[in-house]
């Protein structure tokens, strides 16, 4: 089942946070058909962001490919892409032609600096998008260069989940007003959002902006990483103040000179002394100690230790397809849980049983095939 059965949503095939968009939604039980430039036999059970999807196979630069598509957005409550802008005008595939057809249809775009400005544009990619919107600047060590957090926070964070979220918001309306719209989806904007809470400590006058300096950001000897003996490590976050008497506790650390936990002056000293105490034993001595606990502790586990944890496990916080392990479908619902996804068909493998389903015959799909629509 899955809360968003029922709905339908046309993906065009890219890479990275538009096809994690997609996945979102399969998940959650929408129909999601994704469009691909050539079809494969090749076995995709590693590409997880394809997974529950239906892929279909057409050649956008023919007339008889851009009907398909638009075909296809006469029954969608969305379509989402991640062309530059212009490109899918220039196709023939752009909101309003497919408003044409379907004045409900959401349209979703998701580019790294949005649809205008001077960088509209541009090629960039994860790492450039938050340069520009202050959060690379604040992740990293003091005086060392800013360190790229893989690209979760602007290809999927800032991303990805911000084109869902727009898109969800824009078919509840449109459910009301009868008319879609476009979503502008700016990876710059996006991440700038995930950094509200340092833009709010920054107005209040207590956010320095350079790293290491913050209590979030792995100055302060209670909220950072420590490596334990086995060259292993833990992660701590004790800010609350019954939070961090415990972890002085069961770390058996001196009460009184941990005592001054907010003066920044004294951080640098008493992390250098905590980080010498986790030193004296192994990740999982500490597990032992602290797991489980309200010191706010966990060992770091690696990913491939990740889904062995009894925490994971005892949720299904990851599921295996086809051999291969991968996260879940998240959030879980009380009432209409989503299935268990399916293993990502061949690209384009869905080709016929879509276009059929959309009101074409066996003879059109051969007219197509020899137009070359369908590739």
């Amino acid at each position: 089942m899955g809360p968003l059965t029922g709905m339908r949503i046309i993906e065009i095939e890219g890479l990275g946070p538009a096809p994690f968009c997609g996945m979102m939604f399969a998940d959650m039980g929408a129909e999601v058909i994704s469009i691909s430039r050539q079809s494969s036999d090749a076995d995709r059970s590693t590409q997880i962001s394809e997974r529950s999807k239906r892929s279909i196979a057409l050649n956008l630069k023919s007339p008889e490919g851009v009907e398909a598509l638009l075909r296809l957005c006469e029954s969608a409550d969305a379509l989402i892409e991640g062309f530059r802008p212009g490109v899918a005008e220039r196709l023939g595939i752009g909101p309003d032609d497919c408003w044409a057809r379907n004045p409900k249809l959401v349209y979703g775009r998701m580019t790294g600096w949005g649809q205008t400005g001077p960088l509209a544009h541009v090629a960039g990619h994860d790492m450039n998008y938050i340069s520009l919107s202050g959060a690379l600047h604040a992740i990293g060590r003091a005086g060392e260069k800013p360190v790229p957090p893989l690209n979760l926070v602007g290809d999927f964070g800032g991303g990805g989940m911000f084109l869902a979220f727009g898109v969800m918001s824009a078919i509840w309306e449109s459910g009301r007003s009868g008319k879609g719209q476009v979503v502008d989806v700016s990876m710059v904007e996006g991440s700038a959002a995930l950094m509200h809470m340092m833009y709010s400590f920054k107005a209040m006058g207590v956010w320095e902006d350079e790293r290491e300096r913050n209590m979030l950001d792995g100055a302060a000897h209670f909220y950072d990483t420590y490596e334990t003996s086995d060259g292993k490590y833990v992660s701590i976050g004790s800010i609350e103040p019954q939070f961090y008497a415990l972890l002085i506790e069961l770390a058996g650390l001196d009460k009184e000179e941990f005592a001054p936990q907010m003066d920044k002056a004294q951080w640098p000293q008493l992390k250098e002394k905590l980080a010498s105490v986790i030193k004296t034993k192994t990740r999982d001595e500490w597990c032992e100690i602290m797991e489980g606990s309200d010191v706010c502790f966990a060992p770091v586990l690696s990913m491939s230790e990740a889904p062995s944890h009894p925490q994971n496990q005892a949720r299904q916080s990851f599921v295996e397809l086809g051999g291969v392990v991968q996260p879940a479908p998240a959030p879980k619902f009380s009432r209409t849980a989503p299935a268990t996804p399916r293993l990502p068909t061949p690209t384009g493998g869905d080709t016929d049983a879509v276009l059929l389903a959309a009101g074409y015959t066996q003879d059109d799909l051969a007219r197509l095939r020899e137009a070359g629509a369908l590739t």
